[in-house]
């Protein structure tokens, strides 16, 4: 079995928003249900936990050390890895594999003073890599650093998680496309940034709602979760979730996906 869990769901100024007083900030300052972490997701199996981006500040409160199996990365903006800063320095002689883009730069010292995390050579896009407990394909995003979301299988299951990006490059596009022939084939869950509620002009960096409605036509998945969210996409749902198509939903933190 696998256990896929959103330990975080917002975007960089999580919700709620340091002093904001919308309406989606005041319900989750009164309310921590509502509250949105950094954007990451915890994968476990038998093996223990995988990691997809650390971009919370709490994970050695969260997982033992030898809970965390392996930390995959979509793209070294703070928001993502600066949980890395503090895992490092533990005196454990295991090394924890850290995947990531090749992006040489990285972030900060990340790379000259890593301690325990061993970063892997950078993954090639479209290149699947074949673990004991599930596969993982490198797919090309669109972001304002190298960002890579990842395609994740296991036996005739199939997640896709895209974030941070605006819209999806052609080749990733076909790629999901070519994973499967037809609806019964097509992938079980694409998780996906949606950042913004519909704009009238398509935003820098990050999906909008109206961008969402065209992946989701193009790429026919069987469910769609959107995540990455901001306090104003939370602020436009509490008037319009009715607009929200039946097979779509919205990831909240501590949201379980439970596949046997």
């Amino acid at each position: 079995m696998i256990e896929i869990e959103f330990i975080g769901t917002g975007n960089a100024g999580q919700v709620p928003v340091w002093g904001c007083q919308c309406r989606a900030c005041l319900r989750a300052t009164a309310n921590p249900v509502y509250r949105r972490g950094p954007c990451s997701l915890a994968i476990r199996t038998s093996l223990g936990v995988s990691l997809i981006d650390a971009g919370r500040t709490d994970l050695a409160e969260r997982y033992a050390f030898d809970d965390i199996h392996r930390i995959i990365l979509t793209h070294f903006h703070m928001d993502h890895v600066q949980g890395l800063f503090h895992l490092r320095w533990s005196e454990r002689s295991r090394k924890i594999p850290v995947f990531r883009p090749d992006d040489p730069l990285g972030a900060d010292d990340l790379y000259k003073h890593p301690g325990v995390l061993e970063f892997q050579e950078p993954f090639i896009p479209f290149n699947t890599v074949d673990w004991p407990d599930f596969s993982l394909t490198a797919l090309p995003l669109n972001h304002s650093k190298i960002t890579l979301g990842y395609l994740l299988q296991k036996d005739n299951f199939r997640l896709a998680y895209l974030t941070d990006t605006i819209g999806l490059p052609e080749s990733t596009e076909e790629f999901l496309l070519s994973t499967g022939s037809d609806q019964l084939d097509s992938i079980d869950y694409l998780i996906v940034d949606c950042s913004e509620p519909p704009q009238k002009k398509l935003p820098k960096n990050h999906n909008d709602f109206n961008e969402i409605l065209h992946i989701y036509k193009k790429t026919c998945p069987k469910k769609v979760i959107l995540t990455h969210i901001s306090h104003r996409l939370d602020c436009w749902l509490l008037e319009n979730s009715s607009l929200i198509p039946k097979n779509m939903s919205v990831a909240s933190d501590g949201m379980v996906l439970s596949i046997r």
